[in-house]
């Protein structure tokens, strides 16, 4: 990322990074860097080339922005109980994600300030590219238990049921808020949830996070659809990031789906997010028949069952009863459809010589009630998949708007009537 200072040394005597560069970083954007709108496909030059996704929109870059190849992905407790003070961090996370996503240092940067301070930036993406960098937050249903919100918690964030088979790891679960931080370099989207953890010390502290690789689904589906650890091409009927309509109707909350206590989250969505464990060892030993029975489509081509190409038109009653295809469809559900984003993960082993590997799930939605949790009681119950994964880790999430311009915040449609 670019280093650039700033001319301000009473606020280095502060020794931390506040909310000093809000118009800074958004002056500092402009011109150095290639941009494409949020949600929007990119230039494939920009793209290649480690541009920027634009910050500033009516909705949250990251969401139908097309999807990158890396994820940090990180959920926080909160552990003030002073109002503003969190509004402040806010504000200060907005601007520090303004600058991260434009390819920009943090504040003054990591050198050539106070020699007796701690830098504001941590270093370690000076040099790289903005690598299509996006930043999403939301907030969870523990988190309207604090500074008087419990009537501003939105009825489509709703808590999500023990399904059958679930077997949920606590250290993994809930989150009072998160940040979804996507880019095409590892190192870039680390770099990105690591300073907005150390601007947050004292104030919020991690509970769990997730790094991904490998994008499993895509918004952009004139490209190559992506491959899951089981090898089958996932995300082959996703909503496109260019498909409005689809969008308007299955993942941007609109005007009429609150009251005036939960209007804030309009032009915003709903985020589930679920670890899934493969028991890949298991899939490695099973017929390619019956792999391909389980999904209801060819491994080769993606090919639904009884059909030559993958984007054929699936006649559900050609699978199995329980293929996972045919009891996800839309046509199976009275339409029921969703956002996925998910990654594939590896963490080592789980201490029985098996990898600890899977698919980190993240799913938007116009309403929980309404998409996630109908569609994953159907699965829970039926699904061959079934046999094969197991959900270990869980958390739902309500994601605002987006931030409008350099004067807008991450949050500010929720603290409106109260910061």
């Amino acid at each position: 990322m670019t280093e650039t200072q700033g001319t301000a040394p009473s606020r280095r005597a502060l020794i931390g990074w506040g909310g000093a560069g809000l118009a800074l970083g958004a002056a500092a954007a402009g011109g150095a860097v290639a941009m494409a709108k949020a949600g929007d496909d990119m230039d494939p030059a920009a793209a290649e080339g480690g541009g920027a996704v634009e910050f500033h929109g009516v909705h949250q870059a990251g969401i139908a922005t097309p999807v990158q190849d890396r994820l940090h992905f990180a959920a926080f407790d909160v552990k003030t109980e002073d109002r503003a003070e969190f509004v402040q961090l806010l504000k200060d996370w907005t601007a520090a994600a303004r600058r991260m996503t434009a390819g920009q240092a943090v504040g003054e940067g990591a050198y050539g300030g106070l020699a007796e301070a701690p830098p504001d930036d941590t270093g370690e993406a000076l040099g790289l590219k903005p690598s299509r960098l996006t930043l999403t937050i939301g907030f969870g249903p523990s988190f309207f238990e604090r500074f008087g919100l419990h009537d501003r918690r939105p009825a489509a964030l709703a808590d999500l049921p023990q399904f059958p088979g679930d077997n949920l790891d606590r250290s993994r679960t809930g989150g009072d808020l998160c940040v979804q931080a996507c880019a095409d370099d590892p190192q870039v989207a680390v770099h990105a949830i690591r300073n907005l953890a150390r601007i947050g010390f004292g104030k919020v502290a991690i509970r769990w996070s997730q790094l991904g690789f490998g994008k499993t689904s895509s918004t952009t589906p004139d490209a190559q659809t992506p491959r899951n650890l089981m090898g089958f091409k996932d995300g082959t009927r996703n909503i496109a990031g260019t498909e409005t309509d689809r969008l308007k109707k299955f993942v941007w909350v609109g005007d009429e789906d609150g009251d005036a206590r939960t209007s804030w989250m309009t032009g915003g969505s709903y985020l589930v997010a679920r670890r899934i464990r493969m028991n890949i060892e298991t899939w490695d030993r099973t017929s390619l028949q019956e792999q391909e029975d389980v999904f209801g489509r060819d491994k080769r081509e993606g090919a639904p069952v009884g059909k030559a190409a993958e984007r054929d038109e699936p006649f559900l009653k050609a699978m199995k009863p329980d293929a996972h295809v045919r009891l996800a469809h839309p046509d199976s559900n009275g339409g029921i459809t969703i956002l996925r984003r998910g990654y594939s993960f590896t963490d080592g082993t789980d201490g029985l010589g098996r990898l600890d590997a899977g698919l980190f799930f993240l799913a938007y939605q116009r309403d929980v009630r309404k998409g996630f949790i109908p569609l994953q009681r159907r699965l829970s119950a039926q699904d061959a998949l079934n046999e094969y994964i197991q959900h270990v880790g869980s958390a739902v999430f309500a994601v605002p708007p987006g931030v409008r311009d350099p004067d807008d915040w991450w949050g500010r449609t929720l603290f409106s009537k109260e910061a």
